[in-house]
């Protein structure tokens, strides 16, 4: 009897213990972000699907919902060409066009749009990259719940270059030929997730810029490496998106345009 009344005595101190706590979280104006970031994996192919998808930030703890553009243009000043995008499917938020290839390769792009009545433009140039020499799956663990994959390539001769890995599941990796100029390089990657038999991964290499590769590189650092540089945009991380109107009023995400080569392994059990 005695125990029973220390415990109802105990859920009383708990229950009545139990204070509201309020918590002040970061609050910002809403942003503009654009994931532009165009992988062209065939450059024998007449056109390409440029695609854009535009969405805006809301409260801290809110969803990143669609925006909708009053007009969005691809530009090659070199060429002069432009064409507008159109989005898919209204209040989707993502904008298409059909871009001859050769437009998106040859000289300076520039992506132009008009929103809430204030000018972003971006800048960039097609970006080559170098096929994938192997894809293997490897036995070595870290912790002993990893699976690890082994990718090998060749770096482009007689040039500075950047890559962007896409591992797939939103995990990325960016590499500089520093080490390995103009040479065949191999490494490991390690999946937290312990795969399953028959899951199938897609592994893509990037070309990029300089400016493309510290941007993804400050995204992978926050995000912990484990989501994508669209996924829950960093405002402390700047793309190339700016404001004309208001400068301060940045947008959020990058425009790139890079080669891109991709292979696909079948998960083993180890």
């Amino acid at each position: 009897m005695r125990k029973l009344v220390l415990f109802f005595l105990f859920l009383g101190f708990l229950f009545g213990c139990q204070d509201v706590i309020e918590v002040e979280v970061p609050t910002d104006s809403p942003r503009l972000v654009i994931d532009a970031v165009v992988r062209i994996d065939d450059l024998e192919q007449s056109n390409t699907i440029l695609t854009v998808k535009a969405s805006e930030t809301s409260s801290f703890f809110g969803e990143i919902t669609p925006a909708q553009l009053n007009t969005i243009l691809i530009e090659n000043s070199a060429s002069n060409f432009s064409m507008v995008l159109v989005e898919e499917v209204a209040g989707s938020g993502i904008y298409l066009a059909e871009v001859p290839t050769t437009e998106l390769t040859a000289g300076p792009l520039r992506l132009s749009i008009d929103y809430n009545g204030q000018s972003y433009q971006a800048e960039t140039s097609f970006v080559p990259s170098v096929p994938i020499d192997e894809l293997r799956q490897g036995t070595t663990t870290l912790f002993g719940d990893e699976t690890e994959i082994i990718l090998s390539f060749t770096d482009i001769p007689d040039s500075v270059d950047f890559y962007l890995f896409d591992f797939d599941f939103d995990q990325y990796l960016v590499s500089e030929d520093t080490f390995y100029p103009g040479q065949s390089f191999q490494f490991s990657y390690f999946y937290d997730e312990d795969l399953e038999p028959q899951n199938i991964v897609n592994v893509s290499i990037l070309g990029i810029d300089e400016q493309f590769y510290n941007y993804m590189n400050q995204v992978i650092v926050q995000s912990g490496g484990d989501q994508g540089p669209f996924q829950t945009p960093s405002a402390t991380v700047k793309g190339n998106i700016v404001n004309n109107t208001d400068p301060e009023n940045f947008a959020l995400g990058y425009f790139a345009v890079c080669q891109t080569f991709t292979e696909s392994l079948e998960i083993a059990e180890n």
